[in-house]
């Protein structure tokens, strides 16, 4: 496993079946993204969020349309024709027109008379939905700080790019006013600094953190691991084999090749120092058993990440952008593919997008929260699509309000 441990590729691989796991070489990492073993539920559930990214986009330009007369009371709209000179960047290969259509539980088409062009709103239903949504993240601002407190501990300068903090904020579950709500209103933890770049802002954390530090969610992981062992009888519990141990899954049908195995156990038993821990790289870098931890702790690291989302994923570009701050040395993406059995990478929608594959169970996160919870209501109006609109909006209410039971069945997912 990881780019020290998987060198080779397999011989023939045209004789392989396509299930059958082959190792990456650094030069065939394009074709491995083509070739690689697909999990079909982590692809019909992209297949769904590639669409709901882009109800998001349009759903956020409207929400942001407030420059109504003083007084009116009609909620916010954009017109059908400033979408439809958007269509190519938002990515509505059929015009804002028929992608709108499509979603008629979410978006309303109307004739403005007065401006003489049609509009587009959101339906009473979806507007509800956002202000779930806005009322979850509020009520979760101190799990919010914890979270951007954790980011910034990992960086090795204990600071990171307000711009690269944008590009994750919705994953974060900020709120969108974060720089009031969170960062100015907490200045014992964070502080804002010029860059070194003109019109570019550094946060800092300068708040104390707490003795004895963090916790990784790895590590809850393990403890959880060996306490689930010691329960059963006549089990001894292997301690140092689960001590660096990160939890594998691997797409149903996938055959792993002897040598593969071997190499998934050796890795795991790599020692490594975690997220949170200080760490001196040129020392580190000084020795190949150090680059070894080096890349393991990267593995480490982006686990976290993943683990402080509200959806636990993240397209593959976005984190990126903290690669240096987080002192990784090595492609984000080829650690993403070295390891399947720990995250999946989709590329549906023209996107790489990263799932923490332990997090997920059918479709859906095992652990959900609040905020999740919400944001899952408007994916289930994504896929009902134009279903049901015969029915009564209380019908409508209630699909979506029992969403868990709702769209439970994978066959729902399609």
């Amino acid at each position: 496993m990881g780019s020290y441990l998987i060198r080779t590729i397999l011989k023939h691989k045209h004789s392989l079946s396509p299930s059958t796991t082959f190792i990456r070489s650094k030069t065939t990492s394009a074709q491995f993204v083509a070739s690689r073993a697909r999990d079909a539920t982590f692809e019909k559930l992209m297949d769904k969020y590639k669409n709901l990214l882009k109800v998001v986009a349009i759903q956020d330009l409207i929400l942001a349309n407030h420059e109504t007369a003083a007084g009116n009371k009609n909620p916010p709209s954009v017109s059908l024709d400033f979408l439809s000179r958007l269509s190519q960047k938002l990515h509505l290969n059929r015009g804002a027109a028929s992608f709108l259509r499509k979603y008629p539980h979410i978006f309303h088409i109307f004739y403005d008379t007065a401006k003489s062009q049609p509009f587009c709103r959101l339906t009473d239903l979806a507007m509800q939905i956002s202000r779930e949504e806005a009322e979850a993240i509020n009520a979760s601002l101190p799990l919010v700080v914890d979270r951007l407190v954790r980011l910034l501990f990992m960086s090795t300068s204990k600071s990171l790019p307000l711009r690269a903090i944008f590009k994750v904020w919705r994953e974060l579950g900020l709120p969108d006013d974060f720089e009031d709500s969170v960062i100015s209103r907490n200045p014992h933890l964070f502080q804002l600094f010029d860059g070194h770049e003109p019109n570019t802002h550094v946060l800092k954390l300068v708040g104390e953190v707490a003795e004895g530090g963090f916790t990784a969610a790895v590590e809850n992981w393990r403890i959880m691991e060996c306490c689930k062992e010691e329960e059963e009888e006549g089990t001894d519990v292997d301690r140092i084999g689960i001590r660096y141990s990160f939890k594998h899954g691997y797409p149903p049908g996938m055959r792993l090749s002897k040598n593969f195995k071997a190499k998934v156990k050796e890795w795991q038993s790599l020692p490594y120092l975690g997220p949170y821990e200080e760490l001196d790289l040129e020392e580190k870098k000084s020795s190949k058993a150090g680059v070894k931890g080096l890349e393991k702790r990267a593995v480490g690291i982006v686990h976290e990440f993943l683990s402080l989302t509200v959806e636990k994923m993240v397209e593959v570009e976005k984190i990126s952008h903290f690669r240096k701050c987080f002192g990784i040395d090595f492609n984000i993406r080829d650690l993403f593919l070295d390891h399947p059995g720990i995250f999946y990478l989709s590329t549906k929608g023209k996107r790489h997008t990263v799932f923490l594959r332990e997090a997920y169970e059918r479709g859906r996160l095992i652990d959900p929260n609040p905020v999740y919870d919400v944001r899952r209501k408007l994916l289930d109006l994504v896929i009902l699509g134009r279903h049901d609109m015969l029915e009564s909006n209380l019908k409508v209410q209630e699909v979506v309000g029992n969403h868990n039971s709702g769209f439970q069945n994978d066959n729902n997912i399609d």
